[in-house]
C-alpha cells in the first residue's frame, strides 16, 4: 500500500521551467538533467513496486530531519519486521569503483559515492526510530535502475543492487511473508507527519521576471512554437494538442511556482502567457477557476 505518492519536487518543477525559459549555465543544466533523470529512474522503480503482493507500506520521496541533519529517502518500505531504505540511481554507461570512489569510465568524472550517502541516511534513520521508541531492523540498499548501466569492481560486501539483480531483489520481497498491524500503520503515519516539505539543499539559480521568456510552451516537448486553433494550443514542433483553458491554467500554476510573492491578476497572466487572445479570455478563465479578491483594476485571484 502506497501511503505517500511520488511527485515532482519543487526543485525539479522550477528547474524544468527555468530550463525552458532562460539560458542555464553548463553547471545548472547538468544539475537539472541529473534531477530529471533521477526522477525518471524513481518512476521506473515504482512500476516494479506495483507487483509487490505481501502486506507492506511504501513511502516515497520523504525528507526527514534528526538533530538538525537532513536526509532524503527515495523509497521507504515497511515490512513486518524490517524497514527497507532504497536509494535509486538512474546512472547510465560504464562506471567503476576505486578506493571507495565512483568514476565514469568514459569521462573519468567522479560521482558522489551513493553507498556513503546511504550509510549516513541509514544511521540518521535509526536515530529517528530510537527517538520514536521504535525497534526495527533497518536494511538499506542502492538500486541502479538503468539496464544500460555497468559497474566494474563493485564491492561484493556492499548493499548494491545492479540492474541484472533487480528482478530477483524484488522477488525476494514477494517470497518473504509480511503481515502488518496497527503499530506499523502508526509508525508510517508518524514518519509521514515528520516529512519536511522544503528541501534546504535545493540548488535553484537566481532568476527574475524580466529575464524569463514569456509565453505558453508545449506541454509535451516544451517548444514555444505554438498557435491557437479551435480552442486548442497546437505545437508546430511535435503536433501536440492541448485545450486552451488547460494551457492557460498550466501557465498560471507555473507563474505561481516561480513567483509566489506576486498576485495573480488578469494583466500579469495575459503578459505571462503571451498568446494571440484577448484579456477578456484570460479574465473568464481566472474568474471560473479562482476566487476574485478586490474590485476593478485592483482585483487579483486566489
Amino acid at each position: 500500500m502506497i501511503l505517500k505518492e511520488r511527485t515532482e519536487s519543487e526543485e525539479l518543477l522550477v528547474m524544468r521551467s527555468l530550463n525552458a525559459r532562460m539560458e542555464l549555465t553548463e553547471k545548472e543544466r547538468f544539475h537539472y538533467q541529473n534531477i530529471e533523470k533521477g526522477y525518471e529512474g524513481e518512476l521506473q522503480f515504482d512500476l516494479l513496486a506495483q507487483d509487490l503482493v505481501e502486506e507492506r507500506y511504501i513511502i516515497n520521496d520523504i525528507l526527514l530531519e534528526v538533530n538538525n541533519s537532513y536526509f532524503q529517502i527515495d523509497s521507504l518500505i515497511i515490512s513486518q519486521g524490517v524497514i527497507h531504505l532504497l536509494d535509486i540511481k538512474n546512472f547510465q554507461g560504464d562506471c567503476f569503483f576505486e578506493l571507495d570512489k565512483l568514476y565514469s569510465v568514459k569521462t573519468s568524472r567522479e560521482f558522489k559515492n551513493p553507498i556513503i550517502q546511504l550509510q549516513r541516511s541509514a544511521t540518521l534513520f535509526r536515530q529517528l526510530l530510537q527517538n520514536l521508541k521504535q525497534n526495527y531492523l533497518v536494511e538499506a540498499s542502492v538500486i541502479f535502475i538503468n539496464p544500460e548501466f555497468t559497474l566494474y569492481q563493485a564491492p561484493l560486501d556492499q548493499p548494491i543492487i545492479l540492474p541484472t539483480r533487480l528482478n530477483s531483489f524484488m522477488m525476494e520481497f514477494n517470497n518473504t511473508s509480511s503481515k502488518l498491524n496497527d503499530g506499523h500503520n502508526k509508525l508510517a503515519q508518524s514518519l509521514i507527519s515528520l516529512h519536511q516539505p522544503k528541501n534546504p539543499f535545493s540548488k535553484i539559480p537566481d532568476y527574475h521576471y524580466d529575464q524569463l521568456q514569456k509565453g505558453i510552451y508545449c506541454c509535451k516537448c516544451r517548444s514555444f512554437l505554438v498557435f491557437i486553433k479551435n480552442f486548442d494550443v497546437v505545437c508546430k514542433n511535435c503536433g501536440e494538442h492541448e485545450r486552451l483553458e488547460q494551457a492557460i491554467l498550466r501557465g498560471v500554476e507555473e507563474f505561481k511556482l516561480l513567483f509566489p510573492e506576486r498576485k495573480i491578476t488578469t494583466p500579469d497572466i495575459y503578459e505571462w502567457c503571451r498568446l494571440d487572445l484577448s484579456k477578456k479570455t484570460i479574465f473568464r478563465i481566472l474568474k471560473k477557476h479562482f476566487t476574485a479578491v478586490g474590485i476593478r483594476r485592483h482585483t487579483y485571484y486566489e
